[in-house]
């Protein structure tokens, strides 16, 4: 079976475990984390980076950082992760849900003015396939009616919009190193402060609610309980890991833009005899080779790819389901359609994609969807 996903290593990761093994500080915030914050920080000019046992930590300590309270509204796209949602429901905010773009999953922003109320706390855009969003009026719209923007990330390292880096444009952005992401940890995430005046507050958050990173950099005498928060650090295990893979990242963008390239060759030819569509780059946008996913023309089309793939021994997946739909929150949804959102739920299918995919898998994959289609 060809796998859909399997977790690249670049040959340091045991080697920078068992150096912090060996420094005997296995917590948080050691050797390896303060590595990882400076790649982040000197590489994209993030103003401060925190990282986290995931990225819902990182988007739960966003939803804190701003403050959001029980009746607050946050709007962000159907078409998502549970994780950007529940993040912020766990404060207890109202989610305002807005349907995807015609030609692309990422939230269609011109839906977004009509949906802010004088409730509406933050606007949460989610990069997807780690493709920007289109930021310029997300921001504009954020200085006009006063909010904050919190970019959901999770799928977009080494991604731009218009020569700025996703996660150095909102007031705060998190990123995922699943073991599905492009940059693994198994699992672990990022929060990105670009908002100066949330940087000491997210610190605190991150620390359980003291100021004890202060305290040992010598900023305090000392250091006790501040503020609300919670245990949000990795081990120095998993931050080692991490640096392992941030010392190869250029290298892993290169072989996985050559294998999204791969696939967009190898099948455009069905997307000119309409038998499916391929992968857009929204303008302004790079492309970081998150993922290769095809649109079929129909629901029952895709089943049937799905089922014809595993066949030949090809694992395909499909992606979400419309949060606005789902069971915890169709009766808490204002009732509109989301025509786009359920349509990428229904028609969108990822295809196998992984550093070491060989030629040989990769070939195959592509013969096998242009027979399906033939």
């Amino acid at each position: 079976m060809i796998s859909f996903n399997k977790p690249h290593l670049t040959g340091k990761e045991t080697h920078y475990i068992y150096k912090a093994v060996q420094s005997l500080h296995l917590s948080g915030n050691g050797m390896f984390t303060k590595k990882s914050h400076q790649f982040f920080e000197e590489k994209y000019g993030f103003k401060k980076c925190l990282l986290t046992s995931s990225c819902t930590d990182a988007l739960e300590m966003s939803s804190i950082l701003i403050g959001i309270e029980p009746g607050d509204e946050v709007i962000m796209p159907a078409y998502t992760f549970v994780s950007t949602a529940n993040a912020f429901v766990l404060r207890g905010a109202n989610i305002v849900f807005a349907d995807s773009l015609p030609n692309h999953p990422n939230i269609d922003v011109s839906k977004i003015e009509a949906l802010i109320t004088e409730k509406t706390k933050a606007i949460v855009p989610v990069h997807y396939a780690g493709m920007a969003c289109e930021m310029d009026e997300i921001m504009r719209l954020a200085e006009k009616y006063n909010l904050y923007v919190v970019e959901d990330a999770a799928q977009a390292v080494d991604s731009f919009y218009k020569g700025k880096p996703l996660g150095s444009i909102g007031h705060l952005a998190t990123f995922s190193f699943h073991e599905t992401k492009n940059i693994i940890s198994g699992e672990g995430g990022m929060l990105v402060v670009n908002d100066q005046k949330l940087s000491d507050r997210a610190e605190i958050i991150w620390e359980k609610g003291t100021n004890r990173s202060a305290f040992f950099r010598g900023e305090v005498n000392k250091y006790g309980w501040v503020d609300v928060g919670s245990s949000y650090l990795p081990s120095e295990v998993v931050a080692a890991f991490l640096y392992a893979q941030l010392e190869n990242l250029d290298d892993i963008q290169n072989r996985r833009k050559y294998i999204w390239n791969t696939y967009y060759k190898g099948l455009k030819k069905l997307e000119e005899k309409g038998k499916l569509k391929l992968p857009i780059v929204p303008d302004g946008a790079t492309n970081n080779a998150h993922m290769f996913y095809v649109i079929c023309n129909s629901y029952e089309e895709r089943t049937a790819l799905i089922r014809y793939l595993k066949e030949k021994e090809i694992m395909s997946v499909f992606h979400y389901l419309s949060l606005h739909k789902s069971p915890f929150y169709e009766n808490k949804h204002d009732g509109r359609e989301l025509v786009m959102s359920d349509f990428y739920e229904h028609h969108l299918l990822r295809l196998p994609f992984f550093y070491d995919i060989t030629e040989e898998e990769l070939t195959k994959v592509i013969v096998e969807i242009n027979k399906f289609f033939a």
